[in-house]
């Protein structure tokens, strides 16, 4: 695994005593984002895959639209106590007429899994930014495919099996064909690195497809599907009430509480395909009003 895992001695206790063994945890790093040699963001990643985080960072901040828009991207200027390359510092070039990053992008400061932005205008922004919409996407998904994606989305998950440490995204076909899987310990991270490489392999917009991710749904992984034109984004765990709204202005179909055959979909609920012993009907409790 490289520099995805690192190992430390622990001390594990347990109802039977205590002792010393070595426990492998996952790596997390800074990623500084140059775009034509100026520093446009940190954020805390871990290693690997970094173009495709760059690619997919820029796509949904709609500095990009395509893979065509960059030119160059390659590591520099990040070297440790030995003069090693660190690979922590990646400058990206934008194709000639590309314009550069709006001011409003920059990010001097470290990006985590809670940052992002809220808010009416955020809205709004967002809803006009995008160039890949997903509201006139026709896909449709059966609710019997999107409850096996939590699950197949687990069963890649390489690092998290040795560290029990990182979130997972992963790209599928709306007949639950696996496309990609990236993990990292930002969940807005593995989100990128899974766009990024739709980026590469000219995928977007990516209709006809279903994000899933591993755990809950922010407002800022919402703003990214929406920016990528992917029609579906389901996840283990639930949404916030801000990224429901934008799924809802946007046309994005949001399901979360992905479990045991069972879940919750929030908004566009006429791209899931119910089983004919469940119709979802205005008399359904789930559709009553509170």
């Amino acid at each position: 695994m490289g520099r995805l895992i690192a190992r430390r001695a622990v001390l594990r206790v347990t109802p039977n005593g205590a002792t010393r063994r070595p426990d492998s945890i996952a790596v997390e790093e800074p990623l500084e984002l140059r775009v034509a040699g100026k520093p446009l963001a940190v954020t805390m990643r871990t290693p690997g895959h970094d173009v495709e985080l760059a690619h997919g960072f820029l796509l949904t901040e709609g500095v990009i639209g395509s893979a065509a828009d960059i030119s160059t991207a390659r590591y520099c200027d990040s070297v440790d106590a030995d003069g090693r390359n660190t690979y922590n510092v990646l400058d990206v070039g934008l194709a000639p007429g590309v314009p550069a990053p709006d001011p409003g992008v920059e990010r001097n400061f470290y990006t985590t899994s809670s940052c992002g932005v809220c808010g009416k205008a955020s809205l709004d922004a967002v809803r006009l930014k995008s160039r890949h919409s997903p509201a006139a996407d026709p896909t449709q998904v059966s609710a019997e495919v999107l409850a096996g994606l939590p699950d197949a989305l687990r069963r890649r998950q390489q690092v998290f099996d040795r560290t029990g440490g990182l979130h997972a995204a992963g790209l599928f076909t709306a007949d639950g064909d696996l496309l990609v899987v990236r993990e990292d310990v930002g969940r807005h991270n593995a989100v990128d690195k899974v766009l990024g490489w739709a980026l590469l392999q000219g995928r977007i917009p990516a209709s006809g497809c279903v994000l899933t991710v591993s755990g809950r749904t922010s407002f800022e992984l919402a703003q990214k599907a929406v920016m990528a034109g992917v029609p579906v984004i389901a996840a283990v765990s639930a949404p916030s009430s801000l990224a429901v709204e934008l799924a809802e202005e946007c046309g994005l179909t949001m399901a979360g509480f992905i479990r045991d055959g069972s879940m919750n979909i929030y908004t566009r609920t006429d791209r899931i395909l119910l089983p004919e012993s469940a119709p979802a009907t205005p008399r359904d409790p789930a559709f009553a009003t509170p």
